[in-house]
């Protein structure tokens, strides 16, 4: 059980992550200690979508085909449409996604986020919450879908959006401290 300062965290993401369901996560766990990275399926950097357009990027630290689960104590998943959509559809995404899943580590989703999780078939029989617009999805991967700002089921950490971070970045910490959990594999 590693105390947040630390802690180990990846943010998986690509172009099209909603900015602050990746900054706000990256920059308040960075404060308390946490030594944060950021993994994608392409090099570089990527660009983040803000509210109604393109918005800033950041850099990325490596790719997923190359982050191990083994280096890492949670996983971190922004939302925005675009970005879970493409990453849900990129096998090193997805066996990163499931490696977390089936490591009992910490797994946190925010906004359409869950789309990942509903792609490694993790939300069945479990607590889940998401934007309202995948509430529909969510509850067809066999979820028991939450109109909350944050819940978590056995580490695995979802809420609906941007207005929600603070509960998100508490809960992720939170999580984190309490250790592995034991689930299902996905």
């Amino acid at each position: 059980m590693p105390s947040i300062n630390e802690a180990r965290i990846l943010i998986l993401a690509t172009d099209g992550y909603e900015r602050s369901e990746l900054r706000v996560p990256y920059d308040e766990l960075r404060k308390r200690g946490a030594d944060v990275k950021i993994a994608s399926p392409k090099a570089g950097s990527i660009k983040s979508w803000d509210k109604k357009d393109w918005g800033d990027t950041v850099d990325v630290d490596l790719l997923a085909s190359e982050a191990s689960v083994d280096d890492f104590d949670a996983l971190v998943l922004p939302g925005g449409q675009i970005n879970p959509d493409l990453l849900r559809r990129d096998d090193s995404a997805m066996r990163i996604v499931k490696d977390f899943l089936n490591s009992g580590k910490t797994v946190a989703a925010i906004c359409h986020a869950p789309w990942l999780l509903v792609e490694a078939d993790a939300l069945r029989g479990r607590d889940a919450t998401s934007y309202s617009s995948i509430k529909t999805d969510v509850k067809n991967a066999g979820a028991n879908w939450k109109d909350e700002e944050v819940v978590t089921d056995e580490g695995i950490i979802t809420s609906r959006s941007p207005d929600d971070l603070p509960a998100f970045v508490s809960k992720i910490v939170e999580e984190i401290e309490e250790g592995t959990h034991k689930r299902r594999a996905a």
